[in-house]
Order: C-alpha cells, then sequence, then structure tokens
C-alpha cells in the first residue's frame, strides 16, 4: 500500500531548525501587511510595487525555511493508500487508474471503454474538505471569532488544509499526502518568469494575486500568533462524462469557458487548442459627450451598461452581440439615436442592434469597425515583443516551463488582436463598398424571424435577456481616444476618420491602452489534473 510515512518537521540546510527571533517575524509580517495594505499604486508604479513585495515575502521564507510539515516518501508511494482509503470511504475506484503523463503530471486514465453520460466518478461528503468541516475543526473557534474567515471560503479551506496537515491523526491524510509540493501558476514563478507576463492582459492579475495572497498571509499570520455537481441524494459529488472514453486515453475535465489568461492565473497552465480564448477591452461612452444621454437610454433599452467590459475572441467573429450592439450605438449620429429612441418601430429596432443582418447605416458600420480596427492596432503596440519574436523566444532551447506558458500566453493574446485587426479591415473594406455601390441597407421586417437571431455570432436576442461578462465599470481616457482618431487619420481612412471625432466617448480604465481584466474562459476536454487539486 506504498509506504508508510512518519509527520515531521523540515530541517533546514544546517541540519537543524532556524531560530527566528518572533519579534523580528513580527515586524517583518507587520512590514509586509502594511505595505499590502497601501493604496494601490500610480499607473506604470505597479511591478516596482510587486517586486517590494516579493522581496519581503523571501525575506520570510529565508526566516521559515526548516518549519515545513513534510512527509517522507514521493507522492507516487502515497497513491495505492489514496485509493485504498477512496474505496473504503464509498468513493468510485474502478474504470480509472491515477498515472503520470508526460509533460502534463498525473491525471486519470481510463482502465475500461466509458460511455459519453456514464457516471464513472463519484466522492462521498465525508471525504470532502469544506468549509462546514472547517467549522468542525481546530479552525472552528477562529472561524467563529473572525468576518474575513468568515467571507472567504478560499482562504478558510487554505487554513483548513493546513491544520490537517499538522495533524498525524487527520482522516484527510491519504489525500493530503498525494498533493504536490509546488505548482506551476504564477504564485510560484521566479521574477524573470513574471516579466516574461509583462503587456499582457494577465499581468494586473498575476500582480493583485501575488499581493492579495501575502496580504492574506500576513494578516492570518498575526491572527493567528495571538467542477462537478453535488448529488444531494446520495450525498456526494458526481462526474458524468460528457464523451466517450477508450480504454488507456487520460480522462479531461471541463474546467468551464475560461480565457488562457485564467488558466494560467488559476489553474497553472496554458491550453493551445482553447476555442473559448479572448482578450478584454473596456469601452464606455464619456459623460461629458454632448449625445451621452441618448446613447446612455438607446444602450439602457437594450440592457447594456453605457460602460463595461467586452471580450475580443479567438473565434469568429471576434466580437459577440453585446459588443456590436454597444459599437454601433457608440458610432450613433444624433438622427441614428432620434430614429431607435422615437422612430416608426423604435421597440423593435432595440432588438436588431446586435444583429449582423441589421446594419444601422453603411457609414455607421464603417465607423465601428475603423474603430475597433485601429483600438486593436493599438493594442497591439503595447507589447514590447512582436508574434514573430515570441514564435523565436518558444524555439530557443533551455526555456523554463514557466516562461513558456508566459510566452504562450502573450502569443495568444497578439493573436487574438492581429485577428480583430484583420477582421476589422475586412469588414471596413466591405461596407465601404456596398456604401459606394449604392446597395440597398436592409430593413427590419416585423414578419422577419432573423430579428431574433445573431447568425454570425450565434447569440440570442433580444440583449436585455443576456448577462454581460463583468460587471459595469466607468473611466475616462480621452488621450488613448485621440490616439485612435490620430491613426484612423493616418490610415487614411478619409470620411470615417472625421466622423470617428464625436468618439471620445471612449473610456479606458488607468492610463494604460492595454487595460486587461481576468476573465476571464476555459475549454473542453481539459484535463483532471491532480497537481492542481
Amino acid at each position: 500500500m506504498g509506504k508508510k510515512s512518519r509527520v515531521k518537521t523540515q530541517k533546514s540546510g544546517t541540519g537543524a531548525m532556524a531560530v527566528v527571533s518572533p519579534r523580528e517575524m513580527i515586524n517583518l509580517i507587520s512590514e509586509l501587511l502594511q505595505k499590502c495594505s497601501c493604496a494601490a499604486p500610480s499607473p506604470g508604479k505597479e511591478w516596482e510595487e510587486y517586486v517590494q513585495i516579493r522581496g519581503l515575502v523571501e525575506k520570510i521564507r529565508k526566516k521559515q525555511k526548516g518549519i515545513s510539515v513534510i512527509f517522507e516518501g514521493s507522492r507516487e508511494e502515497f497513491f495505492p493508500t489514496l485509493m485504498a482509503w477512496a474505496q473504503e470511504s464509498g468513493a468510485s475506484c474502478e474504470g480509472f487508474e491515477i498515472a503520470n503523463f508526460a509533460g502534463e503530471g498525473f491525471g486519470l486514465r481510463a482502465t475500461k471503454d466509458i460511455k459519453a453520460e456514464e457516471l464513472f466518478l463519484w466522492i462521498p461528503r465525508k471525504m470532502l474538505m469544506t468549509v462546514e468541516s472547517a467549522k468542525n475543526s481546530v479552525l472552528g473557534p477562529l472561524y467563529s471569532q473572525d468576518r474575513i474567515l468568515q467571507a472567504m471560503g478560499n482562504v478558510t479551506l487554505a487554513l483548513h488544509l493546513l491544520c490537517e496537515r499538522a495533524d498525524p491523526s487527520s482522516p484527510w491524510l491519504p489525500y493530503i499526502k498525494t498533493l504536490p509540493g509546488d505548482y506551476d501558476t504564477p504564485l510560484y514563478y521566479e521574477e524573470e518568469e513574471v516579466r516574461h507576463l509583462l503587456s499582457t492582459q494577465a499581468i494586473q492579475d498575476v500582480l493583485s494575486q501575488y499581493k492579495n495572497t501575502a496580504r492574506q498571509y500576513a494578516y492570518f499570520y498575526k491572527v493567528i500568533q495571538i467542477t462537478t455537481g453535488y448529488n444531494l441524494e446520495d450525498d456526494r459529488c458526481e462526474c458524468v462524462a460528457l464523451d466517450c472514453f477508450l480504454v488507456c486515453p487520460q480522462i479531461y475535465i471541463f474546467y468551464g469557458t475560461r480565457s488562457n489568461a485564467e488558466f494560467v492565473i488559476h489553474n497553472g497552465f496554458f491550453f493551445q487548442e482553447n476555442a473559448h480564448d479572448r482578450v478584454k477591452i473596456k469601452l464606455g461612452v464619456s459623460k461629458s459627450e454632448r449625445l451621452y444621454a441618448m446613447k446612455a437610454e438607446v444602450l439602457a433599452r437594450a440592457g447594456i451598461p453605457s460602460s463595461s467590459i467586452f471580450a475580443l475572441h479567438c473565434s469568429d467573429p471576434p466580437i459577440s452581440a453585446q459588443l456590436l450592439a454597444f459599437l454601433r450605438v457608440f458610432c450613433m449620429t444624433e438622427e441614428e439615436l432620434k430614429d431607435y429612441l422615437v422612430g416608426e418601430h423604435a421597440i423593435n429596432k432595440i432588438f436588431t442592434l446586435g444583429n449582423t443582418e441589421f446594419p444601422v447605416s453603411w457609414d455607421n458600420e464603417i465607423k465601428l469597425w475603423t474603430f475597433l480596427e485601429t483600438r486593436a492596432a493599438l493594442l497591439l503596440q503595447t507589447y514590447k515583443t512582436n508574434s514573430q519574436d515570441d514564435q523565436c523566444a518558444l524555439e530557443k532551447p533551455g526555456l523554463s516551463l514557466h516562461s513558456r506558458v508566459a510566452i504562450q500566453l502573450r502569443l495568444a493574446e497578439k493573436q487574438i488582436l492581429e485577428k480583430v485587426v484583420a477582421s476589422g479591415k475586412a469588414k471596413r473594406l466591405h461596407f465601404q463598398q456596398q456604401q459606394e455601390e449604392g446597395a440597398p441597407l436592409p430593413r427590419y421586417e416585423e414578419s422577419d424571424i432573423a430579428l431574433l437571431e445573431n447568425a454570425e455570432a450565434d447569440d440570442k436576442l433580444p440583449i436585455i435577456l443576456r448577462k454581460l461578462e463583468e460587471e459595469d465599470e466607468e473611466g475616462d481616457d480621452q488621450a488613448a481616444v485621440e490616439q485612435v482618431l490620430a491613426q484612423v487619420q493616418q490610415l487614411g481612412h478619409g470620411g470615417a476618420a472625421r466622423d470617428l471625432a464625436p468618439l471620445i466617448g471612449l473610456t479606458m480604465a488607468g492610463d494604460d491602452p492595454g487595460f486587461s481584466s481576468t476573465t476571464v474562459g476555459g475549454t473542453e476536454g481539459k484535463k483532471l489534473d491532480l497537481n492542481c487539486i
């Protein structure tokens, strides 16, 4: 059943436990907590703050070296004990086995054919580490008194795991002993590896995650010093196959529609065939714009905030019905706004805003695609490397796993933006041709079934029934928009450039035109990675 292990205290490099003054540790922890609790740094100073916080964390790690609870033996030696415990506890153990997959780590391998929709994996509640089990553990008294702990289930579970790890009689030891000693998320990157993520949309979330984790650690140190579904009927977690698995192939789990940025930040891997990959762009109508009230009203009737975060997708088309609707309203003239507010069929026409088959006008389409093309081109310019540079970097021998993942993510973001530029140009040229040829504009007919669907994006309307991905946020960055206008004029779009003048309503977060937000995305068929459990 594997080598029996004993819990022991890790020795330092000198063969003895590190001796650290309690006062010295408290001073370091207090300094870390103060640094992590300061107001957000000014734009451009985030990396400097990260380096300072990281320096304090490294000092603390050195002081605490040698006091970690470790287990004798490798993870693999404990897998038989884990499976025996699972079987004794009533979990499913047939049809799969734990195996090491080169380049991916440990996962599940099918040992028999598994049919789609077949229930093949279940775990009883008594095996689960939950907030409820934490409340009933040695952590209970602290949980009942600390409001921050009560509000942060993830931190509760982390402390619960640490407490059980230090308890030789913990019922979860068969599971805990199989956990990896480190992970591939950016929290475990070396500083130089994190540098590869600079200019990517993930970098702000990576830096924030590090800062928040350090702050939580410092806070609770001081306090302590003083995918699956759940079957209520059977009281267990269950996993049903979404596809058929033959004997031998690895069994993967669906993480949800996560972007590669989310995979890197939260799961520590990059998925090359991620059909849900996307980058974020924050757009809004400036309250200082003369037509703000009219635009905000049309957007409100469509269920879209006047300022929000949208996604640029790797799929075709690269924009959703929501973003198309927003850009159409964003680019409307005063007469077009009046038509959608009080004109004939005004209420019904609102529902066509996200439908590619019903342009507001040829001029409106030219303006919105010109803007999107130029905006994506400017975002590409914020990166310090181009796609070719990244491709060459990935071919270099000796590249660390973390550096490779960071460069892959950076390249994927650029490829999405390059696709948006190409798509925007193609659409702009198409609608310019339609305008020059005097093509009739498709008009809304009440009996037209196409009204309810966006044929290209396959998004259902009315938009008001669809929930936007991010909560409404506001901001203003007129300089960024003027940069867009200047570049449009340089591209020689003629009338389109002049008509973009009212579009000063674009708002961005901070001063960086490469603003990002975690998403967000994901993909079907990603592995059930035991390194990330």
